[in-house]
């Protein structure tokens, strides 16, 4: 092999080995995000008897001061009760009485690496 082939296959290898690097380290980058990982009640469950809260868990622990949640009815109005409990990275919040329908829950949270995420759901409260 000549002195400029294998130059040039060692060009090569470095910046296929860099290239991997930084999708690998890119992918870690995604991670370092809130992410909702479960709820309950579940995103478009239907529910017997209505629930007294709604419970959030989070790919990472949660700034309390800066996440939040609320809870609407179809027509909008607010149907959560409280402020958030927010423990780690669970967020918890009461509700009222439910009388059966649809509701939808929003949500937004600061991660402590300082990432913020957002989203919504829903589920119902069946007869």
């Amino acid at each position: 092999m000549s002195r400029l082939t294998s130059r040039r296959l060692a060009a090569g290898i470095t910046a296929a080995v860099l290239a991997l690097s930084l999708l690998w380290l890119g992918g870690w980058a995604a991670y370092a995000h809130a992410h909702l990982q479960r709820s309950e009640p579940r995103d478009g469950s239907t529910v017997i008897p209505a629930p007294n809260q709604v419970a959030l868990w989070f790919t990472e622990s949660l700034e309390p001061a800066l996440s939040g949640v609320e809870v609407r009815d179809a027509q909008g109005s607010r149907v959560d009760q409280g402020e958030p409990q927010i423990s780690g990275a669970t967020m918890r919040i009461g509700l009222k009485a439910l009388p059966p329908g649809t509701y939808k829950v929003n949500w937004h949270v600061l991660s402590v690496d300082t990432h913020k995420t957002h989203g919504t759901f829903s589920f119902q409260v069946g007869q």
